[in-house]
């Protein structure tokens, strides 16, 4: 037997496990029924927008929790602290809450209430300890249906000129003051 065939059983044996390793742990994985990869836009809100105080309906689909276990439901937004979960109101950052899945995996509609201050987007998520769950969101518009403005409006962006230009001026003046001293310096 010659030298190089150690080294190149060795090499092919090596290579063999990289090329193998990830297939087997895919497949260890996919027969893992403690996890559940539920597919994006599991959960939905109804309606979509609301007005300020407004309540909405948070619910998600057969298959995306296990059997009867608690699920988390996190609202998120601005002054999402103020924000009531099927009746229960939590004085934190982010309003949290708990709820059951029923046996085929699903949420029934929960009722979310957002506050009277409430303004954007709010972001709500289903978690458990055996699946990644899903979210949905909902966007606050104003009494008459319009959406919310964004951005800065065109009166404001005088505000701005005139601030950039008073920093260009306080830049130029620093460069000159700068180039004089220099000048001072060498004579």
């Amino acid at each position: 037997m010659s030298r190089r065939s150690p080294r190149v059983a060795l090499i092919a044996l090596v290579v063999m496990a990289a090329v193998g390793a990830p297939g087997a742990a895919h497949a260890a994985s996919a027969s893992d029924a403690s996890s559940i990869y539920p597919p994006s836009g599991s959960c939905t809100t109804s309606p979509a927008t609301v007005e300020p105080g407004g309540g909405f309906d948070f619910q998600c689909a057969p298959a995306t929790f296990s059997s009867s276990e608690q699920v988390t439901i996190t609202v998120t937004g601005e002054n999402g602290a103020g924000a009531d979960i099927g009746m229960v109101r939590f004085a934190i950052t982010t309003a949290s809450g708990t709820t059951t899945a029923t046996e085929d995996g699903s949420i029934s509609p929960v009722r979310i209430t957002l506050p009277q201050n409430a303004s954007g987007t709010y972001n709500i998520a289903a978690v458990s300890s055996t699946s990644a769950g899903s979210t949905a969101a909902v966007t606050v518009t104003s009494p008459d249906g319009a959406l919310p403005i964004t951005g800065m409006e065109t009166g404001s962006l005088i505000g701005l000129f005139v601030g950039g230009g008073a920093l260009l001026l306080a830049g130029v003046a620093l460069a000159i003051a700068a180039v004089l001293r220099r000048g001072r310096a060498r004579r």
